[in-house]
Protein backbone atom coordinates (compact mmCIF):
# COMPACT_ATOMS: atom_id res chain seq x y z
CA UNK A 1 0.00 0.00 0.00
CA UNK A 2 1.49 3.33 -1.02
CA UNK A 3 0.71 6.77 0.34
CA UNK A 4 2.36 10.15 0.65
CA UNK A 5 3.29 12.35 3.57
CA UNK A 6 4.44 15.93 3.86
CA UNK A 7 8.05 16.08 4.98
CA UNK A 8 10.08 19.29 5.10
CA UNK A 9 7.42 21.07 3.01
CA UNK A 10 7.43 18.51 0.18
CA UNK A 11 5.43 15.40 -0.55
CA UNK A 12 7.33 12.15 -0.04
CA UNK A 13 6.02 8.80 -1.24
CA UNK A 14 5.75 6.13 1.42
CA UNK A 15 5.19 2.41 1.14
CA UNK A 16 3.90 0.27 3.99
CA UNK A 17 6.01 -2.78 4.71
CA UNK A 18 5.27 -5.86 6.76
CA UNK A 19 6.74 -6.52 10.20
CA UNK A 20 8.92 -9.21 8.66
CA UNK A 21 10.28 -6.84 6.00
CA UNK A 22 10.91 -4.17 8.61
CA UNK A 23 12.94 -6.54 10.81
CA UNK A 24 14.97 -7.74 7.82
CA UNK A 25 15.85 -4.14 6.95
CA UNK A 26 16.83 -3.30 10.52
CA UNK A 27 18.90 -6.39 11.30
CA UNK A 28 20.08 -7.17 7.73
CA UNK A 29 22.58 -10.04 7.82
CA UNK A 30 21.92 -10.90 11.49
CA UNK A 31 18.17 -11.30 11.01
CA UNK A 32 18.05 -15.05 10.30
CA UNK A 33 20.54 -15.80 13.10
CA UNK A 34 18.58 -13.74 15.65
CA UNK A 35 15.31 -15.24 14.50
CA UNK A 36 16.62 -18.81 14.90
CA UNK A 37 18.00 -18.17 18.39
CA UNK A 38 14.68 -16.78 19.55
CA UNK A 39 16.32 -13.60 20.83
CA UNK A 40 14.53 -11.28 18.46
CA UNK A 41 11.88 -9.05 20.03
CA UNK A 42 10.09 -5.94 18.87
CA UNK A 43 8.72 -3.32 21.20
CA UNK A 44 6.30 -0.61 20.10
CA UNK A 45 6.52 2.72 21.77
CA UNK A 46 5.17 6.15 21.19
CA UNK A 47 7.52 9.09 21.06
CA UNK A 48 5.68 12.35 21.51
CA UNK A 49 6.26 14.73 18.65
CA UNK A 50 4.89 18.14 18.00
CA UNK A 51 1.49 17.42 16.60
CA UNK A 52 -2.23 17.81 16.89
CA UNK A 53 -3.17 14.16 16.46
CA UNK A 54 -6.93 14.43 17.03
CA UNK A 55 -9.37 17.22 16.22
CA UNK A 56 -12.98 16.10 16.23
CA UNK A 57 -16.31 17.85 16.62
CA UNK A 58 -19.35 15.83 17.60
CA UNK A 59 -22.94 16.41 18.64
CA UNK A 60 -23.99 13.39 20.68
CA UNK A 61 -27.68 12.73 21.21
CA UNK A 62 -27.40 10.45 24.24
CA UNK A 63 -26.97 11.72 27.81
CA UNK A 64 -24.63 8.80 28.59
CA UNK A 65 -21.90 10.33 26.41
CA UNK A 66 -21.83 13.48 28.52
CA UNK A 67 -22.06 11.55 31.80
CA UNK A 68 -19.26 9.11 30.89
CA UNK A 69 -17.02 12.01 29.94
CA UNK A 70 -17.64 13.42 33.42
CA UNK A 71 -19.06 16.66 32.05
CA UNK A 72 -21.56 16.86 34.93
CA UNK A 73 -19.20 16.49 37.93
CA UNK A 74 -16.39 18.42 39.57
CA UNK A 75 -16.38 22.08 38.63
CA UNK A 76 -19.31 21.31 36.32
CA UNK A 77 -21.40 19.65 39.05
CA UNK A 78 -25.08 20.13 38.49
CA UNK A 79 -24.62 21.36 34.92
CA UNK A 80 -26.41 19.57 32.10
CA UNK A 81 -24.42 19.63 28.87
CA UNK A 82 -26.80 17.34 27.00
CA UNK A 83 -27.33 18.68 23.50
CA UNK A 84 -24.15 20.75 23.47
CA UNK A 85 -21.48 20.15 20.88
CA UNK A 86 -18.25 18.53 22.06
CA UNK A 87 -14.84 19.34 20.62
CA UNK A 88 -12.04 16.84 21.17
CA UNK A 89 -8.41 17.84 20.70
CA UNK A 90 -5.28 15.85 21.53
CA UNK A 91 -1.79 17.29 21.30
CA UNK A 92 1.78 16.22 21.89
CA UNK A 93 3.82 17.22 23.76
CA UNK A 94 1.10 16.94 26.34
CA UNK A 95 1.86 20.22 28.08
CA UNK A 96 0.83 22.02 24.88
CA UNK A 97 -2.79 21.32 25.84
CA UNK A 98 -2.58 24.44 28.03
CA UNK A 99 -1.86 26.50 24.91
CA UNK A 100 -4.68 24.73 23.07
CA UNK A 101 -7.15 25.54 25.85
CA UNK A 102 -6.03 29.17 25.98
CA UNK A 103 -6.36 29.51 22.19
CA UNK A 104 -9.82 27.91 22.22
CA UNK A 105 -11.13 30.17 24.98
CA UNK A 106 -9.77 33.31 23.30
CA UNK A 107 -11.25 32.43 19.91
CA UNK A 108 -14.81 31.39 20.78
CA UNK A 109 -17.47 31.19 23.48
CA UNK A 110 -16.70 27.64 24.67
CA UNK A 111 -16.17 25.96 28.02
CA UNK A 112 -13.41 23.56 28.99
CA UNK A 113 -15.13 20.31 29.86
CA UNK A 114 -11.86 18.55 30.59
CA UNK A 115 -8.16 19.21 30.19
CA UNK A 116 -5.31 16.82 31.03
CA UNK A 117 -1.76 18.08 30.73
CA UNK A 118 -0.45 14.57 31.41
CA UNK A 119 -1.97 13.06 28.25
CA UNK A 120 -2.66 16.14 26.10
CA UNK A 121 -6.44 15.78 25.97
CA UNK A 122 -8.83 18.70 25.74
CA UNK A 123 -12.62 18.52 25.69
CA UNK A 124 -14.55 21.67 24.79
CA UNK A 125 -18.30 22.20 25.05
CA UNK A 126 -20.64 24.80 23.65
CA UNK A 127 -22.80 25.68 20.69
CA UNK A 128 -21.87 24.02 17.39
CA UNK A 129 -20.58 27.17 15.65
CA UNK A 130 -18.54 28.18 18.69
CA UNK A 131 -16.92 24.75 19.14
CA UNK A 132 -16.11 24.60 15.42
CA UNK A 133 -14.52 28.03 15.59
CA UNK A 134 -12.48 27.07 18.66
CA UNK A 135 -11.21 23.75 17.25
CA UNK A 136 -10.32 25.38 13.92
CA UNK A 137 -8.47 28.17 15.73
CA UNK A 138 -6.48 25.67 17.79
CA UNK A 139 -5.45 23.63 14.76
CA UNK A 140 -4.60 26.76 12.75
CA UNK A 141 -2.51 28.25 15.59
CA UNK A 142 -0.59 25.03 16.14
CA UNK A 143 0.04 24.60 12.42
CA UNK A 144 0.86 28.16 11.39
CA UNK A 145 2.40 29.65 14.53
CA UNK A 146 3.97 26.71 16.33
CA UNK A 147 4.68 24.69 13.16
CA UNK A 148 3.18 21.51 14.57
CA UNK A 149 2.04 18.68 12.34
CA UNK A 150 -1.75 18.73 12.34
CA UNK A 151 -4.51 16.35 11.41
CA UNK A 152 -7.71 17.11 9.56
CA UNK A 153 -10.68 18.25 11.64
CA UNK A 154 -13.42 15.63 11.59
CA UNK A 155 -17.07 16.21 12.35
CA UNK A 156 -19.77 13.71 13.27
Amino acid sequence: MSSAILQNDRMVSTTRITREEFLQKIFQDNYEDLKTKGTLRTVRLSVPGTEVCLAHILTPTHTEVYQNLGLHIGVHEGEDHTGETIGLVRVTPWEAVVIAADTALKSADVQIGFMDRFCGSLILTGELAQVETAVKAVVKFFEETLHFHTCPIYKS
